[in-house]
């Protein structure tokens, strides 16, 4: 099957739809979480925190903002590394999943300084509370262009710190990797599919530089990462 990554598709996943719940959903959302740490893709936010933090104040309580935050995997990581490294992160996960939302607070009982709302984040009772650092993991793809520009623009008058965005190229080479990774995986149909879909709705590292432009962003950078990602880092320091 040919393969066009020109243009971003417009095709939706099957986890775009909020009222989504049960036991495939679970399934999938543990099956990203295992690849994700096989292809190391949130250590590509992580590195973008350190980045954020190597420029501020440390010993202050740093608030985290995760936004699509699914089931919960990167603030528990972040929670880990700040216990660590003697840094007070007080987080809060939103997600527009209620049953993803529930799924990941029963992940996180033993992380006492991390909260979950259900909450869509294109919607008119999004929180404008201030936070330090805004984290959006695999999240940026789902939103159509427009709507990109809506949302960033939102996170960047939330945060003090900075941005993270973490997410996919769009590429031939990543599509096809992922076809590999869905044999030798045996990912379920849900996976499979929202997987390749989401390649195709990835971005261009050209795409992601005529965002900063529209949003008018003056301190950022835009880096490629393994496995097929992009770093997009946003500061107001």
């Amino acid at each position: 099957m040919r393969i066009n990554t020109k243009f971003r598709t417009e095709h939706i996943e099957i986890m775009d739809d909020f009222s989504l719940e049960g036991e495939e959903l679970q399934l999938t959302l543990n099956r990203l979480s295992k690849i994700n740490k096989f292809l190391g893709g949130n250590n590509i936010t992580l590195d973008g925190v350190k980045k954020l933090l190597s420029k501020t104040d440390i010993s202050k309580t740093v608030t985290v903002l995760d936004i699509g935050c699914g089931g919960g995997d990167m603030l528990r990581m972040l929670s880990d590394f700040g216990a660590k490294n003697n840094i007070d992160f007080k987080m809060h996960g939103i997600d527009a999943n209620y049953f993803t939302i529930t799924y990941a607070q029963g992940l996180s009982t033993g992380y006492p300084n991390i909260s979950y709302s259900c909450r869509d984040v294109l919607g008119k009772d999004f929180s404008t509370r201030q936070y330090d650092i805004v984290l959006c993991t695999l999240t940026l793809h789902h939103f159509g262009n427009e709507q990109i520009i809506d949302l960033m623009g939102r996170l960047a008058n939330m945060c003090k710190l900075g941005i993270i965005v973490n997410d996919l190229q769009r590429s031939k080479i990543a599509y096809r990797l992922f076809q590999t990774i869905c044999v030798v995986f045996r990912l379920n149909r849900m996976t499979r599919e929202d997987g390749l879909v989401s390649i195709l709705r990835g971005f261009k590292k050209c795409e992601l530089e005529q965002f900063a432009e529209k949003l008018h962003l003056k301190n950022y950078s835009i880096q490629w990462k393994w496995a097929f990602r992009y770093q997009w880092i946003i500061s107001h320091i």
